[in-house]
Parts: structure tokens; C-alpha cells; sequence
């Protein structure tokens, strides 16, 4: 009975340390197609929970309390037969140092989204070539993740993992679906990773570290010294938009994050914050609603 526990413990603890990389939660919104009991959408559904969170998407361990929390949600407008059209809602997360709160860190949109499926088809993920638009978008986005995960953790920390994106990137290129080439617009997958990889962008990385590790992290501990590190990394964003006005990827780091800033300046120790609002109103105007919700 002592030998049975004693492997009972050990398996537990090695299934804990082996845990893969996400805890992803899939949605699907049928409801545009007409038909939104199909059960090609529930199997699509359990099939894309499987492949995001059993896979093995580095080579790094994960325990499952280091298990990135993220959502991705399809609003699928049409299919016929086995062509889907639609768009896909990414989101993801991650818990702050000492604390309960998860401070959200992607939130991209993406709406050049379609992809063949066949009910029951096996959807496996091979970075060296294209054999599906759905596992390819997919996989992007969770490279994306984990690549910003790592950043907010260490100074580019994510740099493997966006390399991992850029290769899907590369293979998408060579089909026909939308969102992989540089003609594909200005909001595409292909325009959000280039710039994440650019040394033109390398202050907004600088500022996800500063603002999580330094910042957030620290809000147990030093409140005041918490909330001028995020002031400043935030602040630090001006250098970005001096080069690359009204970019993409600042305004999907303002969708994860106007309400998290608007709420971290509304209360606690009282810092300088003038200059915060007014480079904020500047970088991301559409967000005036929060910033003009900060106490100065």
C-alpha cells in the first residue's frame, strides 16, 4: 500500500511539472450561420480544445499553475459544406505576482478568418508546412501568446517564440487565404508580427516588461514604487508612436489594457500622473473615456 501511494504522489507530480503550455478555453457563435445546433460545431469545438491545450508548443516545462489562461472565440457568419467563413476573438491573460487578479494581455481581432474543416478530420499542427488554414491561424496565435507571455517576465523573453509565428507567417504566404502577406492590410497577421519582431517596435516590448515584472508584480509589496513603474512604462509607449503613429499593434495593446490602466490611477498612493494623461491622449485617443476617468 506504501509503494502504491508513494507512485500515486509521483505521477501526480510529474503530470503537474509536464503540463503543456495553455489553459484555452474554446467558444463557437453559430448563430449567423442558421444553424447553430449542428454537431459539426460541437465536435469543431472539442477538437480545438484538444489541439490548443495537448499540444506540446515548446520545449519548455509548465507546471499547471504557469498554464497561460486564453480564450479564443469563432463567430462563425457562414459554411457550406466543408468552407467556413468567419472571424476569431483571441484573448489571453496572466496573474499577477501575489495575488488572484489576471492582468489581460492580448486581445486581437482577427477577421480575415476562413478555413476548410471536415467533421472528425485530424487537425495537427506541423510548423514546416500548410496543410490547414484553421490549425496555421491558430497556432500563430498561440506563439503570439506565449511570446508576449514571456516578455512580460523577462526582457525579450518571447523573441523564440515570435521566430515560431514568423515561420507560420512564412508557410501561410504560400496559400491563398487571407492575412499572411503584406497586401493583406494594415490589421493582419502578417503586419502584427513583423512589427513585434521589429527593432522599431523594441520600446513596446521594453514597456511589457516594465509594466508587468517591475510594475504589476510588485503591487503586493510597494504600491507607490508599483505605480510609477507602470506610469513610466505606459509613458515610455510615446517613443513608439512617435515612429509608428496609430500602429496596430499599440491599439490592440490599448484594447487589453485602457481598463486596466484607468483602474490602476483611480485609487492607491498619489504619483505625478499629468504627463501620463496627456502622452495618453495622445497614443490612443479613442481611449479618452478611461483616460479622462484618471485622477490627477
Amino acid at each position: 500500500m506504501r509503494k502504491f501511494c508513494i507512485l500515486l504522489i509521483l505521477l501526480l507530480l510529474n503530470s503537474a511539472v509536464n503540463a503543456q503550455e495553455l489553459n484555452a478555453m474554446v467558444t463557437i457563435d453559430a448563430e449567423q450561420t442558421g444553424q447553430p445546433n449542428a454537431q459539426v460545431f460541437r465536435t469543431l469545438k472539442d477538437q480545438l480544445t484538444e489541439l490548443l491545450n495537448e499540444t506540446q508548443w515548446t520545449n519548455k516545462t509548465f507546471t499547471n499553475q504557469e498554464r497561460i489562461d486564453c480564450n479564443f472565440t469563432l463567430i462563425l457568419q457562414s459554411f457550406e459544406s466543408t468552407s467556413f467563413t468567419g472571424t476569431l476573438q483571441v484573448q489571453s491573460s496572466r496573474t499577477v505576482f501575489g495575488s488572484t487578479y489576471d492582468s489581460p494581455i492580448y486581445n486581437y481581432n482577427d477577421r480575415q478568418f476562413s478555413f476548410d474543416y471536415s467533421e472528425f478530420q485530424p487537425l495537427v499542427f506541423n510548423i514546416n508546412n500548410f496543410d490547414s488554414n484553421l490549425v496555421s491561424v491558430l497556432a500563430y496565435h498561440v506563439y503570439t501568446i506565449i511570446g508576449l507571455d514571456a516578455d512580460t517576465f523577462a526582457p525579450s523573453g518571447g523573441d523564440p517564440y515570435f521566430a515560431q509565428a514568423k515561420q507560420i507567417v512564412n508557410t501561410g504566404a504560400s496559400s491563398n487565404y487571407k492575412g499572411w502577406k503584406a497586401v493583406d492590410g494594415t490589421q493582419s497577421r502578417y503586419r502584427y508580427n513583423d512589427a513585434i519582431i521589429s527593432n522599431v517596435y523594441s520600446d513596446f516590448r521594453t514597456t511589457m516588461y516594465q509594466y508587468h515584472r517591475l510594475g504589476l508584480d510588485v503591487m503586493d509589496s510597494n504600491l507607490k514604487n508599483a505605480k510609477t513603474a507602470v506610469r513610466d512604462a505606459v509613458i515610455n509607449l510615446k517613443k513608439v508612436n512617435a515612429r509608428r503613429p496609430n500602429s496596430f499593434l499599440m491599439r490592440t495593446f490599448f484594447d487589453a489594457k485602457a481598463d486596466e490602466i484607468q483602474q490602476v490611477f483611480s485609487g492607491g498612493p498619489t504619483i505625478e500622473l499629468t504627463d501620463l494623461v496627456e502622452n495618453l491622449k495622445r497614443i490612443a485617443p479613442t481611449k479618452s473615456e478611461n483616460w479622462n476617468k484618471i485622477k490627477l
